[in-house]
């Protein structure tokens, strides 16, 4: 089996070692409300033409008020001619369900995936202390079942100092974390995760579910955020999120954005991304982008469904 997004991101917060939001309130406005005070403000501008119109003791000059007035007309009234017959909805899963579908399928389609060829290209840029680092390494990958990978560098440039304590390490650890234990302890699922909120989306491109995920373990090498899953496939196509514990005291703060796309039936990363603040001042941006996948062998898999999390 093929280490896990997990895994991965798991592994990048230790790497970045080496380089030793107040929610937003959401204002719903009720169209009845809107109305009535644009049509208030209207009232007053006739018998006083030449005074501005005023909303919550602000004044709303022309533009402004023209705007709201046009806004207010085209909000639709109950008396107003009816629409196109509603649409039916399919029907809704609940969180657990979701979850429960998202685990099963991880685990079929991670069965399925027997090989396949790709190639990676690593940059990592540093800013900070008067002073500007980047490295670049590509690396062909062979992956075979259950949890064997080949590395094989093609070419590196920039820091040789980037390149082997981080970018190379980065590499050895991904090896490392083929271990069965070390899988287990990182995987998305009920053991190690509370999944907290589910969200419904439309319109987002096929990823119409959004799971707020915390670890059951504070632990550096899992994370707490969001997930975006797809809603035919039930995988895990984005991910959003910090780490469950600082993997170091010389950072302040990491954040986590990975980027999944669908080759044949599986999902698979295409870029991941980490940005670490540190203490004493100064960026470290770790990028992997996923090129020229090959998928060598495959076996049957249930509904046809898509794999996620290699």
């Amino acid at each position: 089996m093929a280490m896990g997004i997990e895994s991965l991101f798991a592994w990048s917060l230790v790497i970045l070692q080496g380089l030793g939001k107040p929610e937003k309130t959401k204002i719903a406005v009720q169209s009845a409300t809107v109305r009535h005070n644009v049509m208030s403000m209207a009232r007053e501008a006739s018998a006083a033409p030449a005074a501005p119109f005023k909303r919550a003791n602000r004044p709303i000059r022309g533009r402004r008020c023209f705007s709201l007035i046009a806004a207010a007309a085209l909000t639709p009234v109950g008396t107003s001619a009816p629409g196109p017959a509603p649409i039916a909805a399919e029907p809704q899963l609940t969180l657990s369900q979701v979850v429960e579908n998202l685990v099963q399928r991880n685990a079929e389609r991670a069965k399925a995936l027997q090989s396949y060829r790709g190639k990676r290209t690593y940059k990592l840029d540093f800013k900070g202390f008067h002073t500007a680092l980047r490295a670049e390494m590509i690396v062909e990958i062979t992956y075979t079942a259950p949890a064997k990978k080949d590395f094989r560098i093609l070419s590196e440039s920039g820091s040789k100092w980037i390149v082997k304590r981080v970018l190379k390490r980065l590499i050895d650890a991904e090896k490392e974390a083929q271990e069965a234990a070390i899988r287990a302890g990182v995987e998305l699922n009920t053991q190690n995760y509370n999944f907290r909120s589910l969200e419904r989306r439309t319109n987002a491109g096929g990823c119409g579910y959004v799971l707020g995920i915390q670890p059951k373990v504070p632990s550096k090498f899992l994370y707490r955020g969001r997930i975006w899953v797809d809603d035919q496939d039930f995988a895990v196509c984005r991910i959003e999120g910090e780490p469950a514990k600082n993997p170091s005291i010389w950072i302040t703060k990491t954040e986590i954005r990975h980027n999944y796309q669908k080759f044949e039936n599986f999902w698979l990363p295409v870029e991941n991304q980490s940005v670490s603040s540190l203490r004493l001042g100064g960026r470290a941006t770790l990028t992997i982008t996923y090129q020229d996948y090959e998928i060598t062998a495959v076996q049957p898999v249930k509904d046809n469904s898509a794999s996620a999390g290699h």
